[in-house]
């Protein structure tokens, strides 16, 4: 290995010279110590590379009024080498003294992307992501300037929205590439108490000022989001959003109507198809149709279900042959009876609604409202899943059947969604297999997939790295972070590193929908776009007393009765 630079290697280092120098141009370009190299390229390799800098010249322009330029030499900053008629910008990942006087610091750099170098001024413009050619070793080292930071995240006519500010400065809009975010699906990771809710909320706000005649579903398990979009969004919850039972395809019948396990569970579903074919034969509709399947989504009637059943159970000869036939019609009469499930198995929910409530859900036409909130807080735990596979399912093969129409492409947002694509063998529900196949599929469909979670590591394998866009914010679990580490591109890796460290309302985007890894510190939402999910004050809530006996009372009465 050759030798290394001492402390002097950077002694020669000096500002803009040649015509231009002493005059106007050179204001341009900032201060004259933002144009002196900082540093030289030690070593070379194909996605990261190794740079020497120099200490004394990143302490001279810690002082500097441009902030960007201050922070040059950190980690996660950025610095630019000259490559012909080319910048070169590369992402600081780690640091390390290099010399026992403390001259010289290493920093092991990610190359992020190129842009074309101005002839006079010597800025920056036209960056793309990618590297054409690289350094040699010997290459000098500049600070990246805000001037330069504004031509790397300009959004230019590409559909955006902007969402915060680039950390550090204080004036550069951070832009997400809308198409980009959607066509390949995007996930919103954090621990909880970070501003997670929020930052989704943000984000769904300025897509629908972006385009109020979209097509959101968001499914909200909590319903913190309704709160949010009162005026600019249609809130479903079990009190209005009558999903028939019909729509179910056989499997979802099955993880509702079937009770027992085992060699069992399947008798029990082979006398469910059987049966449930013959009910949805009886119908109408179902008689106009030549070939029909059990799958398909035709209207019949419970009632027609369990007397399909009881007359089946009834060619029996033997009685203990009846009993799985027992276990369905018990279960069906269960929740026939059970006033929670009403939304989903009420009797009025018999006539063909289809159209109307694939309308009503997916906003066509959407009315200037173009999110629908499904507040699942209030469907009983054990059924859950079920409704959200139901949407899920929907929204893809509407997009499945729809391949010959003009079309409308339907973003699907899940909070919680390590819920329901639970890592290791839990995800072998229906609602995890729709999932996984709209992250894998949904692309080609014009479905896009949004996932929100505080578990990324409870997610199931590959689910994550389907996601084009990562949004990170702060994570607080190693296991948490290595998996967001693992989805996350090379280029990343340097940011990947402060997620820890991060602030709340801050976080890490990196992906399609951005040009290159940037760390964001979100907007402010107005109070009325927030959704409900304030963590409560203990010492100002534990100071307020009175009318307990009437909170008891009031909690116990829509306790019994299952209700809000």
């Amino acid at each position: 290995m050759t030798e290394m630079p001492g402390s002097n290697a950077f002694h020669d280092a000096s500002p803009l010279a040649g015509p231009f120098a002493g005059t106007q141009l050179n204001d341009l370009l900032g201060s004259v110590q933002a144009t002196a190299p900082i540093g030289v390229v030690y070593a070379i390799a194909g996605s990261s590379s190794r740079v020497l800098l120099d200490r004394a010249s990143i302490v001279a322009l810690s002082d500097d009024s441009d902030p960007v330029v201050a922070a040059a030499g950190q980690v996660g900053s950025q610095i630019k080498m000259r490559i012909g008629a080319s910048w070169l910008v590369a992402n600081i990942r780690s640091l390390k003294l290099e010399d026992s006087a403390g001259t010289c610091i290493a920093a092991e750099i990610d190359y992020l992307g190129e842009g074309d170098e101005e002839r006079l001024t010597g800025k920056l413009y036209t960056f793309r992501r990618g590297v054409t050619r690289y350094p040699m070793p010997g290459c000098e080292v500049f600070p990246v300037t805000s001037a330069d930071l504004k031509q790397i995240y300009a959004a230019g006519d590409r559909a955006n929205i902007e969402v915060g500010m680039v950390y550090p400065t204080k004036d550069i809009r951070a832009a997400l590439y809308v198409d980009a975010m959607l066509g390949k699906h995007f996930a919103l990771v954090g621990s909880t108490g970070t501003g997670k809710s929020t930052g989704a909320a943000l984000i769904l706000h300025r897509i629908c000022e972006l385009a109020p005649q979209g097509h959101v579903v968001m499914i909200d398990p909590h319903g913190e989001y309704a709160a949010a979009f009162k005026t600019n969004g249609a809130i479903y919850d079990v009190t209005n959003l009558q999903m028939p039972y019909w729509l179910m395809n056989f499997e979802e019948h099955c993880e509702v109507f079937l009770t027992s396990s085992g060699s069992a569970r399947q008798f029990d579903a082979d006398i469910l198809a059987k049966c449930l074919l013959m009910a949805k034969a009886k119908s109408r509709l179902g008689q106009e149709i030549a070939k029909l399947t059990v799958d398909a989504p035709i209207p019949y009637l419970l009632s027609d279900l369990t007397n399909i059943i009881s007359l089946e159970m009834g060619k029996m000869d033997r009685a203990g042959d009846t009993a799985p036939y027992l276990r369905l019609k018990t279960k069906i009469d269960e929740i026939k009876a059970d006033p929670r499930y009403g939304f989903m198995f009420s009797g009025m929910l018999v006539a063909d609604t289809m159209a109307a409530f694939l309308g009503r859900i997916f906003r066509l036409p959407g009315d200037g409202k173009p999110i629908s909130i499904i507040d699942v807080s209030g469907v009983p735990s054990d059924i859950t899943a079920v409704v959200v596979a139901v949407l899920a399912r929907m929204t893809f093969d509407f997009a499945i059947w729809s391949r010959n129409e003009p079309q409308r492409p339907v973003l699907l947002v899940c909070e919680e969604a390590h819920r329901y694509i639970p890592a290791g063998q839990d995800s072998d529900t229906a609602v995890g297999r729709i999932l996984g196949r709209i992250a894998k599929e949904g692309r080609k469909y014009g479905v896009s997939l949004g996932l929100i979670t505080q578990r990324p590591s409870d997610l199931a394998e590959g689910v994550l790295s389907q996601c084009g866009t990562i949004i990170a914010m702060r994570l607080n679990n190693d296991r948490d972070q290595a998996f967001v580490r693992a989805a996350m591109p090379e280029g990343a890796r340097g940011f990947l590193d402060s997620i820890p460290a991060l602030r709340n309302r801050e976080c890490i985007i990196c992906g399609e929908g951005v040009t290159i890894p940037i760390r964001v510190s979100f907007d402010d939402l107005e109070d009325a776009k927030r959704p409900a999910s304030g963590d409560p004050l203990f010492s100002e809530l534990w100071r307020d007393v009175g009318g307990e006996e009437q909170i008891i009372a009031r909690t116990i009465q829509r306790w019994r009765a299952q209700g809000k």
